[in-house]
């Protein structure tokens, strides 16, 4: 396939490489999940035509980039992060010239392109996988990935005692081509996932080439699955805890398979690459790691240039810890000159609109809809309050919409693969990953030309951009008002701190140049001095000459 297809934003002044003030420094990031956001050949399942056609609405929304969930050609066992050819789309997704004409398109609509990157583990369906199967003990290709003698008299134990966060032991056994029993192989996540061994020259290798194969396609930068894991201790060595593991490790990277310092060598090879490239390309870590702290170790200078915060996802809708984690996230940011990133929702949690519908509402999973008066409330609040954060925020698709998880999907239409595993994670990602509404009425909501691949609900249609566009009091149009304000503020968007204002307890109040942020994040109506001139607000207030009323859980933009 010829290369160069899609030519890239082109850079400015402002956005050189290595330039203080690059676009993704106060990005505002759209996460689309291809199969769950617009289906253009009305098969039931999203595809990159469907993207293509539905880009002039996150133009309007007013984002900056749109970073899409793996495409790539994958037998789907983990909706794609299960990757068989990096170079390759899935069909079920489109092709090639599809992924070229969406780049093209989105760049002429001033929109940047992130596409994921999964290198922690390939599919078993990889080439590379197959033949170290196939050719058996001695293959040169098992040295690609973890392939170990079991433990017990037979080999019949796994090689130690670590456990998938998927649910179940790390490890499965193979057979060998004679038909007896063999090694084992690691998988941190489903045994269709099979690990890489990064400690392999020619796994750093390929994946290099990848990253070119993509940039040379155009993109702006990568989203880095699993970015805490591709390096192991050395030796694999038993953990010695029963409990089970999930994403996050210990504090000091004592996790033998998360967060082990030998990452960092990998991804400042990864940035001389993506510097070499025009339009200042970016790569993104999804890193859980157990502090901002440890976090802030994935972009240094010469690393990478953003990393997700988890930390303030999972944080309560209490005003006390809000202000915690902000503070934590903005001075672990500062000493290596990163933005902070802000998010509320992705395809991996319950959407904020239900997590906040129920008190305290920091848990990323919950199978309650709760009180969802209460929770879209707090949802649009607490939306305001992330976007008028310093540094780069990402909006979930859908979350605009302010579409709640579906908690009551049955049994027989659930595909996340960790649903089908027992003691992994809670396994109702499905709930998040519903196919968004577009229009009032269809088979599909506007999703596509039929049904779609995980059941909508009913009603789902009031809640679609149909329905919301136009109504000054829906959540699509504060979040469009709210963007285009962030735009054009100019105390919104890049920096590295906020100034706090006294306000009372349970209510937080910031200040940035010429603006000021005030939030109520309590169950009652709080009075406060007016700060100014309203800009956007999440719910109505009341402004009474020098005094405003908040009403409970609201946020409040201010220009002064």
């Amino acid at each position: 396939m010829t290369q160069h297809l899609a030519a890239p934003l082109t850079g400015t002044s402002d956005d050189a490489p290595g330039h203080p003030h690059g676009w993704w420094r106060d990005a505002v990031i759209y996460q689309v999940y291809p199969r769950s956001f617009a289906d253009g050949n009305g098969d039931g399942m999203g595809d990159l035509d469907g993207v293509r056609r539905r880009l002039p609405y996150l133009r309007d929304l007013g984002v900056d980039a749109v970073w899409l969930s793996p495409f790539y050609a994958s037998p789907q066992a983990d909706a794609g992060y299960d990757v068989a050819d990096y170079r390759a789309i899935d069909p079920m997704f489109g092709t090639l010239l599809d992924a070229d004409a969406l780049i093209r398109d989105a760049h002429e609509l001033d929109l940047r392109v992130i596409v994921d990157l999964v290198p922690n583990h390939s599919s078993d369906a990889h080439e590379w996988f197959k033949r170290a199967l196939r050719e058996g003990p001695g293959s040169a290709l098992r040295e690609r990935y973890h392939f170990r003698p079991g433990k017990g008299a037979n080999g019949e134990l796994p090689p130690n005692d670590w456990e998938s966060i998927f649910g179940g032991p790390a490890w499965t056994r193979t057979t060998d081509p004679d038909g007896t029993p063999g090694d084992w192989y690691l998988h941190l996540f489903a045994p269709e996932q099979p690990d890489f061994n990064w400690d392999h020259p020619a796994v750093a290798d390929e994946f290099r080439s990848i990253l070119r194969f993509w940039l040379d396609m155009g993109v702006d930068g990568f989203r880095v699955d699993v970015a805490h894991g591709l390096v192991k201790a050395a030796g694999l060595p038993d953990i010695g805890d029963t409990g089970q593991l999930r994403l996050l490790g210990s504090a000091d990277g004592g996790t033998p398979f998360f967060d082990q310092d030998g990452v960092h060598e990998i991804y400042r090879q990864w940035r001389r690459i993506l510097d070499e490239y025009p339009g200042d390309r970016i790569a993104v870590a999804e890193a859980w790691t157990p502090t901002v702290e440890r976090t802030a170790n994935y972009v240094r200078p010469d690393e990478l240039h953003q990393a997700f915060n988890f930390q303030y996802l999972s944080t309560s809708w209490v005003g006390a810890e809000l202000r915690e984690v902000i503070d934590v996230s903005l001075a672990a940011m500062r000493p290596v000159g990163a933005p902070a990133t802000w998010v509320l929702s992705n395809h991996d949690v319950t959407r904020h609109a239900t997590r906040f519908a129920s008190p305290p509402g920091g848990a990323t999973q919950t199978r309650e809809a709760g009180d969802r008066t209460l929770g879209l409330r707090r949802a649009r609040a607490a939306t305001l309050l992330m976007l008028a954060l310093p540094g780069s925020a990402y909006v979930y698709q859908g979350e605009e919409l302010g579409l709640p998880d579906v908690t009551d999907l049955p049994d027989e239409a659930r595909q996340d693969p960790s649903y089908f595993r027992a003691d992994g994670q809670d396994g109702f990602r499905d709930g998040c990953r519903v196919p968004i509404p577009w229009t009032r009425e269809g088979s599909s909501y506007g999703f596509g030309g039929g049904d779609s691949w995980l059941p909508q609900p009913e009603g789902w249609g009031a809640l679609s951009v149909e329905a919301q566009t136009g109504d000054p009091g829906s959540t699509l149009e504060l979040y469009r008002a709210a963007l285009a304000a962030r735009k054009e503020h100019p105390g919104l968007g890049a920096g590295d701190s906020v100034e706090w204002l006294d306000a009372p307890e349970g209510m937080l109040a910031f200040a940035r140049p010429g603006f000021v942020c005030t939030v109520n994040t309590t169950d009652t109506a709080v009075r406060i001095p007016a700060q100014g001139r309203v800009l956007v607000a999440s719910g109505p207030v009341a402004v009474n000459g020098a005094e405003a009323e908040l009403p409970a859980d609201t946020t409040v933009w201010w220009t002064v």
